[in-house]
C-alpha cells in the first residue's frame, strides 16, 4: 500500500477485513507452500529417503519468507513456485537439496489453495452466524409489529416487521448451512504427481515399504486436510464452482436485504433507515441528503460476486485432459476477491442491523393510509356470509376503493372507512365494518412463524 503511483486493488485496503487479506496474502501463500514442503520431507524422512538434519533445516527456515529474492529468481526462470523453491533452498544449506522431492507444482499449490479456502470459510461462518443472531433478535422484537406489505411495489396486505425480517433470515440461514457444509467437505489434491497417478512417488518409494498412498495420507494428515480420491495434475476445479456458487448465493441474500432497505429508506416509504453518523456526508452537492451508502455498497459488491461463478465454471469445464494452465491467472484474482467481497458485505450488513432505525410512526401512518384497502377483503367475506351477493358487493367496494385512491392521490385523508360504513348496500352495521377494517388484525400466523424461525436460528448457530 506504500506506492500510490501504481494501481492498487480496492480489496488491498478498502473492502474486507485484515484477517481475510492475511489469508490471501502472498506471504501467507508462501508460508503454506513451505509448510507443505516440510510435511512432505517429514513423510519422506519416515520412509528413510531424507535425513533428520535436513528436515530440521527446512523447519528452521520455513518462516523466513523473502519475496523480493523469490521475485528476482522468478524474473529469470519465469516460474513462481520454482522461484520459491530456490529461495527456500538458498536458506537451507543442509535441506535445500531435497525440497519438492517427487512433487509437481500443483501438489503444493492446490493443497495450499484448499487450506486457504478452509481458512476463509472459517472466518466467514462466525460472521454470518453473528448476523443471523442479530436478525433473530430483531425478529423476536418486531414479530407483532404490523406494517404494510408491498407486492409489485404497490400496497398489498399487512405483514409484520418481524416476518419481513424473517424472509431475509431464512435465506441467510440456508446460506450458512451451505457454507458450513462446504467447509466440512473441502479437499486438496494430495501428493499425486504430474498427472495424478503417483508415478513419481512410486518410483521414489520403491523398496521402502511405504506406498504412495500412505505418503500422501501422512502429508495430508499433518495439514489437517482430506484429499480427493481421483485427481489429475490438479485437484478437481468443480470444488471452486461449489465455493463461488455458495458465495454467490450469500451475495443474493444480502443483496435483497440491502435493496429492500434502500426502498424502505426512501421518504416515499420512510419506514426503515440504515445508521447515519453525525458527521457523515450524504452528497457533495446536496447537504440534506441521507443516502443509504452502506446498503448500496453491499449491492454493488454482490453484483460483482454474482458474476464470478461463471469464471469458475469455465476453469472446471475447460481443464482439458489432465490439465491446462488457462485457469492460473484468473484464480489468483477470483478466489481472494470473492471472499473479500463476501467478508465486506457481512461486515456492512452487521453494522446496518446493529444501528437499524425503524420509524414506528411512519409505519403506523402507512398502515392507516393503505391497510384499510387490504382489509376490505374481510368486509367482503363477512357481508357475503351475511347473505349479500358476493359479485355485487365486490363491485360496490371496488368503486368506493377507487374514489378513496383518488382522494389520497390529491393529498387528502383516506375516506374509505367512512364511505363503506355509510353505504347501506354493504349490509353490515357500521361498527362491525370498522372492526373488520382494522388491518392490524389481518396478519394471519405471521408472528408465530417468524418467532419459530428465530428460535430455529438460535438452535442452529447458537444463542
Amino acid at each position: 500500500m506504500s506506492d500510490y503511483e501504481v494501481f492498487q486493488s480496492p480489496f488491498s485496503w478498502r473492502y474486507g477485513s485484515d484477517e481475510m487479506r492475511a489469508i490471501w496474502s502472498e506471504a501467507n501463500k508462501r508460508r503454506i507452500w513451505r509448510r507443505i514442503w516440510v510435511a512432505l520431507a517429514e513423510a519422506q524422512g519416515r520412509a528413510g529417503l531424507v535425513h533428520a538434519d535436513q528436515i530440521a533445516d527446512l523447519r528452521a527456515h520455513a518462516g523466513d519468507i523473502d519475496i523480493a529474492r523469490a521475485h528476482t529468481i522468478e524474473a529469470e526462470i519465469h516460474h513462481d513456485l520454482m522461484a520459491e523453491v530456490r529461495a527456500f533452498a538458498e536458506q537451507c544449506s543442509l535441506g535445500g537439496g531435497i525440497i519438492h522431492l517427487g512433487a509437481t507444482s500443483m501438489d503444493i499449490e492446490d493443497n495450499a489453495d484448499a487450506l486457504r479456502l478452509k481458512d476463509s470459510l472459517a472466518l466467514l461462518l462466525p460472521k454470518l452466524a453473528e448476523l443471523l443472531r442479530t436478525l433473530s433478535r430483531w425478529i423476536a422484537q418486531e414479530a407483532d409489529h404490523v406494517c404494510m406489505a408491498f407486492t409489485h411495489l404497490q400496497p398489498a396486505e399487512p405483514t409484520t416487521v418481524g416476518y419481513r425480517l424473517a424472509v431475509y433470515a431464512q435465506d441467510l440461514l440456508a446460506d450458512w448451512q451451505a457454507l458450513d457444509g462446504l467447509s466440512r467437505s473441502v479437499r486438496g489434491k494430495g501428493l499425486r504427481g504430474a498427472v495424478g497417478t503417483s508415478a513419481s512417488y512410486a518410483e521414489l518409494l520403491a523398496g521402502t515399504g511405504v506406498s504412495p498412498a500412505a505418503l500422501s495420507r501422512q502429508v495430508m494428515d499433518s495439514l489437517g486436510l482430506e484429499a480427493f480420491e481421483i485427481v489429475t495434475q490438479t485437484a478437481p476445479r468443480r470444488q471452486e464452482i461449489d465455493a463461488l456458487n455458495a458465495l454467490s448465493g450469500l451475495a443474493a441474500s444480502l443483496y435483497k436485504l440491502a435493496f429492500d432497505l434502500r426502498l424502505l429508506q426512501s421518504p416515499v416509504f420512510g419506514e426503515w433507515a440504515e445508521p447515519f453518523g453525525r458527521a457523515q456526508v450524504g452528497s457533495s452537492a446536496m447537504p440534506f441528503k441521507r443516502n443509504p451508502i452502506n446498503a448500496e455498497n453491499v449491492d454493488s459488491l454482490a453484483r460483482f460476486v454474482a458474476a464470478l461463478p461463471r469464471v469458475a465454471w469455465d476453469n472446471a469445464a475447460h481443464s482439458l485432459l489432465e490439465r491446462t494452465l488457462d485457469d492460473s491467472a484468473n484464480r489468483r484474482v477470483v478466489l481472494p476477491e470473492a471472499f473479500l467481497a463476501a467478508d465486506e458485505m457481512l461486515l456492512r450488513i452487521q453494522r446496518i442491523l446493529g444501528g437499524l432505525r425503524i420509524d414506528r410512526e411512519q409505519i403506523a401512518r402507512n398502515l392507516a393510509t393503505y391497510g384499510v384497502f387490504a382489509a376490505t377483503e374481510r368486509v367482503l367475506m363477512a357481508a357475503a356470509r351475511a347473505g349479500g351477493d358476493r359479485q355485487r358487493l365486490h363491485e360496490i367496494i371496488r368503486e368506493h376503493s377507487l374514489r378513496a385512491w383518488e382522494a389520497i392521490r390529491q393529498g387528502g385523508a383516506n375516506p374509505l372507512a367512512d364511505d363503506l360504513c355509510g353505504d347501506s348496500q354493504i349490509g353490515l352495521p357500521p361498527e362491525q365494518i370498522r372492526a373488520f377494517l382494522d388491518a392490524s388484525a389481518y396478519v394471519g400466523d405471521a408472528s408465530e412463524r417468524a418467532r419459530a424461525l428465530a428460535h430455529r436460528i438460535r438452535e442452529t448457530v447458537g444463542p
